[in-house]
């Protein structure tokens, strides 16, 4: 049912946009042209809110004659968009050479970009967004005028209109910006700089379409605009588990929380690392043991609805040591299930969430286990720390 009203949604979308276009094309105005190039734009901006908004600060800026570049908007001075594209520069060379560089390397950059894309995409969802919802005026000072003519006492209710489409254009920014930060995120957690290029790679794809489409044809770059709004509804639910994972990553990340935290004895927060049950991965709450050993995860879906509680099942499990941040791991004879993740501020207290948790079982996980196999054989084979054993009796 929440997929139907989805796509009900935003086929909603797509037919007022296309009845936009043909009333426009009957009454000869440029209200649907506008409307399909802002849509477009919108969707644009929202994929990549610094270089989207850079782009059209600067697109504004060489258009406009010298004597008039005064009175532009903030993002179409050259004290942001030159600063904003030497940004965007700077993080696509990191992106370029980054690739060769050590994970441990990388991933402080790719958290100072997370949290760059957030901060762009809010000024941009509350700054720039209203400035570029511009349909209606042009005709509604036609008809006024029209009418005016006529004799009849006529207002212009273009500024309305746009005042009205506010909300709604905000409403879309947001929804594939959530998407596109998706992708910030799932390279944030991802130990492989291959996936990291690939994930930018498809990122950078979708936003050369949407150019490239509105550029040949306003009309076919908003219907590929539509379908990537369709998209992002889509999957916001599992984009907005995403959004908390990185937030709550890249604070703890960035204020080195974890010198100054200490676990609860029972309760400590996490996110689910897969889906069970009903609960969707990613979901985020607090892990319960009783004195029996039964385990309960308490979340909220979207951080406000009611909570909801999942039983865990019984069996053996263990807390997991890694790099940047701990587990929760079901072991099943030689495989390890992880089933939760926690966040950065818990690296270094695995001990106090083994016993928060009932669990005995404390091992090296990920990048860290690798580190140590790696340290192990390197020790062994320069005979590094060996112990001497004593001669046979």
């Amino acid at each position: 049912m929440k997929m139907l009203a989805r796509i009900l949604v935003v086929a909603a979308l797509l037919f007022a946009t296309c009845s936009t276009a043909v009333a426009a094309e009957q009454a000869k105005t440029s209200v649907g042209m506008e409307a399909a190039q802002t849509l477009s734009t919108i969707t644009g901006v929202a994929i990549s809110p610094l270089l989207g908004v850079g782009a059209v600060g600067a697109y504004d800026w060489f258009r406009t004659p010298s004597g008039k570049r005064g009175s532009l908007h903030w993002y179409a001075q050259p004290y942001f968009w030159i600063p904003a594209l030497l940004l965007v520069g700077f993080v696509a060379a990191k992106d370029i050479f980054g690739t060769a560089a050590p994970t441990a390397l990388k991933k402080p950059f790719d958290v100072a970009e997370a949290l760059e894309n957030k901060v762009s995409g809010m000024v941009a969802a509350g700054t720039f967004i209203p400035f570029m919802v511009t349909i209606f005026p042009t005709a509604a000072e036609q008809s006024a005028a029209a009418l005016s003519h006529a004799g009849f006492a006529a207002i212009s209710l273009g500024s309305i209109g746009n005042y009205l489409m506010v909300p709604f254009a905000i409403a879309i920014f947001l929804v594939v910006w959530l998407a596109s930060h998706a992708i910030n995120i799932l390279i944030l957690i991802s130990p492989f700089t291959t996936v990291d290029a690939a994930l930018k790679s498809l990122r950078a794809s979708v936003l050369g379409m949407v150019t490239i489409t509105a550029w040949i044809d306003p009309w076919m770059g908003a219907l590929f605009s539509a379908l990537v709004v369709l998209f992002a509804w889509m999957i916001s639910g599992w984009a907005f588990r995403l959004l908390v994972l990185g937030t709550v990553f890249s604070w703890d990340f960035f204020t080195l929380r974890r010198h100054r935290f200490m676990p609860v004895v029972n309760g400590n927060w996490m996110f689910a690392a897969r889906a069970i049950a009903e609960m969707p991965i990613r979901s985020y709450g607090k892990l319960f043991t009783d004195p029996t050993g039964k385990r309960t995860f308490e979340y909220r879906p979207w951080l406000l609805l009611p909570k909801k509680t999942l039983e865990l099942p019984a069996g053996e499990y263990a807390v997991g040591q890694g790099l940047f941040y701990p587990e929760i791991m079901r072991v099943e004879g030689q495989a390890e299930k992880t089933l939760f993740v926690l966040p950065p501020r818990y690296r270094g207290h695995e001990a106090d969430i083994a016993k928060a948790c009932n669990v005995t079982d404390v091992r090296d996980v990920g990048i860290r286990k690798g580190i140590q196999s790696i340290g192990r054989a390197m020790k062994s084979l320069f005979g590094i720390g060996q112990k001497q054993l004593p001669a046979p009796a």
